[in-house]
């Protein structure tokens, strides 16, 4: 069998190619001769860096499939809080329209179009520190979740599980997500509707 070159430039490409590029490979050190010789045996599951995270979070007091994990804090985020610093138990806020200038932006749509939640719906009446369910138990904001999830259970669900709401971060490493308040308002959870977003130049 011939072989036939139309010009010498490309024989010479050739000749390049099969012997230079053979002795950069023989140079090279494979995958596997990396494994061997590592001197901790190859995980397959590991990563060479996972940034840590540097938001203030909290161990979460539910626990997932995969076992315990963190959710960012709350409390340091609330502009208003300790709310007991105006709200102290049996002493009334004497303030002249105190509710206007303290919580007049506050615009409760939350629930149901004529049955709408109030502020004692979700906040301790005595206790204003803290949040509290149907049941009567005090909740901590930094654990806005459990109050959350007593109404939307399905989301809880679906949060727990890493299907709604958002890891924190790098997808390894300590398990990190965001708290329900983190994304939606309390107040008016639902989002607005928006066209999409756009990348691209419009063609004109």
């Amino acid at each position: 069998m011939k072989i036939y070159f139309p010009n010498f430039f490309q024989a010479l490409l050739l000749i390049v190619l099969f012997t230079g590029g053979s002795a950069a490979f023989a140079n090279e050190k494979s995958f596997i001769d990396e494994i061997k010789g590592a001197d901790a045996p190859f995980d397959n599951r590991s990563v060479k860096l996972v940034r840590p995270v540097t938001l203030e979070t909290v161990l979460a007091k539910e626990e997932y499939q995969g076992g315990a994990f963190r959710v960012l804090a709350r409390k340091q985020h609330i502009e208003r809080y300790k709310c007991s610093s105006c709200h102290v138990p049996g002493k009334p806020v004497l303030v002249q329209q105190g509710f206007e200038l303290t919580h007049g932006d506050v615009v409760i749509n939350h629930g149901r179009k004529g049955n709408e939640l109030s502020c004692i719906d979700c906040h301790n009446q005595e206790d204003r520190d803290y949040l509290e369910d149907k049941k009567g138990r005090k909740i901590d904001f930094d654990h806005s979740y459990q109050l959350c999830g007593q109404c939307h259970f399905r989301q809880k669900r679906d949060w727990l599980g890493g299907a709604h709401g958002k890891r924190v971060t790098n997808w390894a490493g300590d398990r990190v997500v965001y708290n329900c308040a983190s994304c939606h308002n309390p107040h008016s959870p639902r989002f607005e509707k928006r066209f999409p977003a756009t990348y691209s130049v419009p063609l004109n």
